[in-house]
């Protein structure tokens, strides 16, 4: 797929199934990742690949975090936590680091981390590869952003799930680009 293709009709898979990108995809990706528009080069992202045992660890620490808050679970939502992380054969969690910088507001250094994301999702989209990125509760709390290994500084941005496209993908919504985009002019 060439790449107006890829940006043009890139749609989010939200059902995932086995198998996992290759390692060969997965560099791809990282590469594609690694290209994302960012001032002054400070590259203010990082991933960590979770897959195999690591996605049952990771459930364990999304249960820890919903007890610290929830001290009464039903046994229903104990396995939603648990579970969430096998909703795809390998996950991406997406961090931010920001660092002070005379030109480059934290706010552009989190645009430049989700560009890198973009760019992450659109090459997996490009390669055959389903693709979601997640937020929720859980990319904000402080024991699962400690239990990553977050620095201070590190903010989660999403997680990347990754894998087979279980279902046909949605599609393409009919936009207007009429709708998005206008013409300009200074007035007196």
């Amino acid at each position: 797929m060439n790449a107006l293709t890829a940006l043009q009709t890139r749609v989010s898979c939200g059902k995932l199934i086995a198998p996992a990108p290759t390692q060969e995809q997965l560099h791809e990706l990282e590469l594609a990742a690694l290209r994302a528009a960012d001032h002054a080069n400070l590259r203010p992202w990082r991933y960590l690949r979770v897959q195999g045992d690591a996605l049952k660890q990771l459930g364990q620490l999304f249960l820890a975090a919903a007890e610290a808050e929830q001290t009464a679970l039903t046994e229903d939502q104990q396995r939603q936590f648990l579970n969430m992380p096998l909703r795809a054969p390998l996950i991406y969690v997406a961090i931010c680091g920001l660092s002070q910088h005379p030109k480059v507001p934290d706010d552009e250094q989190l645009m430049a981390a989700a560009c890198s994301v973009q760019n992450l999702i659109t090459a997996a989209f490009a390669l055959g590869i389903g693709a979601y990125w997640r937020t929720g509760a859980m990319a904000f709390n402080e024991i699962v952003n400690k239990g990553l290994g977050l620095a201070d500084n590190e903010r989660v941005i999403g997680f990347i799930y990754l894998g087979a496209p279980a279902t046909e993908l949605k599609p393409v919504p009919d936009l207007k680009v009429a709708d998005f985009v206008k013409d300009w002019a200074a007035t007196d």
